[in-house]
């Protein structure tokens, strides 16, 4: 009676199962479950960039409207003088707006270069195929491009061939993406994917900070530095005017101006910091880390092996086409020998330090 019971309980419970994987077979599948706690992980990171980003644009906004608030002369001295208050409203908008662009532009992912190398290469496929002429190295908007020379290439291998030759001694793969890395390129855990020229992932920002939007990244470091100082600036200006007027407003405002003076330092060396690496052409990765690159090991640390002198490193920073993917290989002995060579008089008065 025990045995016909339980066999029951087991049958109607396997014919239950059955039923429940026909309607939702995702619930039968136990990579489900790992797929949903990724996921659940993925919808975190979002929403928790979206509420950094409300955060960001409150402080902004407690900033600025202190200052409206409490500061009655700034108001008469917006009736008469329009311009001045108009001019620092344009430069708190336009710094918003930098950060919303910056935050939303793509640092240039090694998979998409990929994407647009395979795109490319059967393009050229095709056309060779019809017209029996060699194909053009261009593709829509995508250009690909090797210290400044396009990259002809018509074979499957495009992508193998075009990264193996930036390397002298070798190649390297990401364990996690399953690709071949062209020079500094790094995968980042926070974004799960390889990125050209990757400089820090930026927690602010909700991205990293790579090749495709480092440029964007400095203007908005610049604007938030400026936007910093006029506020610092006003704030000083009406301590000194209205200091004892109203006891509580002053601590309010002494306590703004502390946290915005810590802000403005930071902000100051940031931009410092990347204006060295720019004109050095080096990322915050490869010299923080310099040790634990490998292409870099082997090199001095006084020598940086993609510098090509302070006007070239602005130009291709700040005028190259955002549209286009620039891979540098890495120098040879030869050219690290030059670069290690220290300056002579000659050299300044030449140029050749820039």
């Amino acid at each position: 009676m025990g045995v016909s019971c339980g066999s029951y309980l087991r049958d109607t419970w396997g014919r239950a199962a059955d039923r429940c994987s026909r309607l939702f077979p995702c619930f039968s599948d136990p990579g489900y479950y790992y797929c949903y706690y990724y996921c659940y992980l993925a919808c975190l990171a979002r929403r928790s960039a979206f509420s950094l980003k409300i955060a960001l644009v409150m402080l902004h906004m407690v900033f600025a409207g202190v200052l409206f608030l409490f500061d009655r002369d700034l108001i008469e001295k917006t009736k008469q003088e329009p311009w001045y208050t108009a001019l620092y409203v344009l430069l708190f908008i336009a710094t918003l707006v930098q950060y919303f662009i910056t935050a939303g532009t793509s640092p240039g992912y090694v998979l998409d270069v990929l994407k647009a190398v395979d795109e490319r290469d059967a393009a050229a496929r095709r056309a060779l195929l019809a017209s029996k002429q060699p194909a053009s190295s261009k593709n829509g908007d995508v250009v690909i491009t090797v210290d400044g020379r396009n990259n002809h290439r018509g074979n499957a291998t495009a992508w193998t061939k075009l990264v193996m030759s930036l390397y002298p001694p070798g190649s390297l793969t990401c364990p996690y993406c399953n690709i071949i890395q062209p020079p500094r390129a790094k995968h980042c855990h926070d974004c799960d994917k390889c990125v050209l020229q990757f400089d820090h992932h930026c927690v602010w920002l909700g991205t990293c900070i790579g090749q495709g939007n480092h440029c964007r990244f400095w203007w908005y470091i610049c604007e938030e530095t400026a936007l910093s100082l006029w506020t610092s600036i006003l704030y000083i200006g009406y301590l000194e005017s209205n200091i004892l007027k109203a006891w509580w407003a002053d601590i309010i405002l002494i306590l703004l101006l502390a946290a915005l003076s810590i802000t403005l330092i930071f902000l100051l060396l940031l931009l410092l910091f990347h204006s060295y690496l720019i004109m050095t052409n080096q990322t915050t990765y490869e010299l923080v880390r310099r040790r634990r690159i490998v292409y870099l090991r082997g090199i001095p640390e006084r020598v940086y092996p993609f510098n090509e002198g302070v006007r070239r490193n602005l130009y291709l920073f700040c005028c190259a086409r955002s549209s286009m993917y620039r891979m540098e290989r890495l120098p040879t002995a030869q050219e690290l020998e030059e670069k290690s060579r220290p300056y002579t008089c000659y050299d300044v008065v030449s140029c050749r330090c820039c």
